[in-house]
């Protein structure tokens, strides 16, 4: 009996060793997929891209706690189809041995990047852009440098630690201009609901030097207007470049709820190119003093990711593709309810990162910030694909480009809401 208590003691000590022993690691990799050929642009009408005016990025951080491996990337494009990102993330996710919802595909929403894969749910709402062959060489370029990138992310994982922060930006304007007449259309709503709140993770080498910053701000990447044939980042990648160059370390930005919010400086004929480097001064700079004024970071970082499906009607107008059937439900009375699924990090008892595929009004984040019982609730919009536009029920109603543009009926907001927030209660109420 003695030996037998003994030899449980050993094993149970061993184990409490193995779990200090578990530390937490994390790694960055920027990888360039600038386009060599001129490509069609997306975001406005469709043109051909004449010359790059700044480079562009997959940014990828990899985290793991010992127990739990994630993995955040950050593009420099326009639009996914949910699809498309489901089945790149999915293979890269079984090739790594880790769920589905523990790898992430945000991009910042630049309206100056090349078409990638399938239409997805803009084809179907706006065909008109898509009366043109996809170059998909392309398209294999950013999934084969997406692949490489995380692999490339994981073998680097190293000690590191963690810390998040608050910061404010005044770069960016509510875009739904009203009219005497309450017409509704793309412009400058002083006076709307704005998110002017920057979230921040920093991401540390053991010793305390910069790894990585992930920036989170809700803003269109809209600097450069239709009429523009460069590849750009826009004010993301290029705030994203201006940040880098001042810490020695890459900058992750994760677009928020910017659905209807745009830059300060939007989409204006003249001097457009010049228009992106205030953004250096409005958004850059602010981020880097965010920066500067988070107190600490941690070693003792806990991953859990988590995974919900939004079910909420479809728009009833709307021709479905077939290429989307995994996100649409219809019932034997012909019932159309969409599939959407929603993604959760939390990182410690403090933090909590939740993404949706779409393009969010800022109302709707704002709200669920609101009621949170994490200290730390960042919104990663644009990611693991986009649904488009979701408005609130009140400006569904007011009408305008994004309603018309929206695969959603009024209630989703509320059905969002909803469902984020006692998915919130329950992850934080969980050991």
């Amino acid at each position: 009996m003695t030996r037998l208590f003994l030899h449980a003691s050993l094993l149970l000590l061993a184990a409490f060793a193995g779990l200090h022993a578990a530390e937490f690691r994390a790694a960055v990799v920027k990888v360039d997929i600038t386009p060599e050929t001129p490509q069609m642009l997306r975001g406005y009408s469709p043109r051909m891209s004449t010359k790059v005016h700044d480079r562009i990025y997959h940014r990828i951080v990899a985290l793991d706690d010992g127990t739990t491996s994630f993995f955040l990337v950050s593009s420099d494009l326009c639009s996914i189809s949910p699809a498309f990102c489901d089945r790149v993330t999915g293979e890269l996710a079984r090739e790594l041995g880790v769920p589905p919802e523990n790898v992430w595909w945000s991009i910042t929403h630049t309206h100056s990047s090349p078409y990638v894969g399938p239409p997805g749910i803009p084809g179907a709402l706006m065909p008109n852009r898509f009366q043109f062959p996809l170059d998909e060489a392309y398209t294999a370029l950013v999934e084969k440098t997406l692949a490489e990138g995380v692999r490339q992310a994981r073998q680097k994982l190293a000690p590191a630690r963690l810390g998040a922060g608050w910061g404010e930006a005044e770069a960016n304007v509510n875009r739904r201009a009203r009219d005497a007449s309450g017409r509704v259309r793309l412009g400058k709503n002083p006076d709307g609901p704005v998110d002017r709140r920057i979230g921040l993770i920093r991401l540390e080498k053991s010793g305390g030097e910069p790894l990585a910053l992930i920036a989170n701000y809700a803003m269109h990447a809209t600097v450069l207007g239709g009429g523009s044939t460069l590849v750009s980042g826009d004010a993301p990648g290029v705030v994203a470049e201006y940040v880098e160059k001042k810490i020695g370390a890459p900058m992750l930005y994760l677009n928020g709820a910017a659905g209807n919010i745009a830059p300060i400086h939007s989409t204006r004929a003249e001097a457009e190119a010049d228009l992106l480097s205030r953004f250096e001064v409005l958004l850059g700079d602010p981020i880097l003093d965010a920066n500067r004024r988070l107190a600490s970071t941690t070693a003792e970082v806990k991953l859990r990711t988590s995974r919900i499906i939004l079910e909420t009607p479809k728009r009833p107008d709307l021709k479905w593709s077939d290429e989307l059937k995994d996100y649409l439900r219809v019932s034997d009375d012909g019932k159309e309810t969409l599939l959407v699924p929603l993604r959760f990090l939390r990182i410690n008892d403090e933090i909590v990162i939740w993404s949706a595929p779409m393009e969010l009004f800022c109302e709707v984040s704002s709200e669920i910030r609101a009621s949170s019982p994490f200290t730390y609730t960042f919104y990663a919009g644009y990611t693991n694909g986009t649904f488009a536009y979701l408005p609130t029920e009140e400006e569904f109603r007011a009408g305008g480009y994004e309603p018309a543009t929206s695969p959603f009926t009024a209630a989703a907001a509320g059905h969002l809401v909803a469902a984020v927030n006692r998915h919130l209660r329950e992850i934080h109420g969980a050991q």
